[in-house]
């Protein structure tokens, strides 16, 4: 069993940045892939960015590349970090981390634990 807890969030302004970080702790923590999905109200969970257990390999939704960074820590818990950079307003969502032992994607059904979010508003 994992537990994963998101924390960052808050408010900023339209180009402002924030670092979200994901705890992971329990059982093999740092054998499992970890994502960042977000839900805005209103509209469907999306997967933002994920990466794989030894942090070698990410991926990035089309609508955050080049803004966004995803890293991880495994040195003593799993700690998962979404540096993001140059925020707008469409970015305003509760944002998720989640696990899989499964693969590397963007796609939460193949998510098996998740933390219960954070929020991120953008706006002046």
């Amino acid at each position: 069993q994992l537990q994963l807890v998101e924390s960052g969030g808050g408010l900023v302004q339209p180009g402002g940045s924030l670092r979200l970080s994901c705890v992971v702790s329990g059982f093999s923590s740092n054998s499992h892939n970890i994502g960042w999905f977000r839900q805005a109200p209103g509209k469907e969970r999306e997967g933002v960015s994920c990466i794989s257990t030894s942090g070698g390999s990410t991926m990035y939704a089309d609508s955050v590349k080049g803004r966004f960074t995803i890293s991880r820590d495994n040195a003593k818990n799993t700690v998962v970090y979404l540096l993001m950079n140059n925020l707008k307003p469409e970015d305003t969502a509760v944002y998720y981390c989640a696990a899989t032992k499964y693969r590397v994607g963007l796609e939460d059904y193949d998510y098996d634990y998740w933390g219960q979010g954070t929020q991120v508003t953008v706006s002046s």
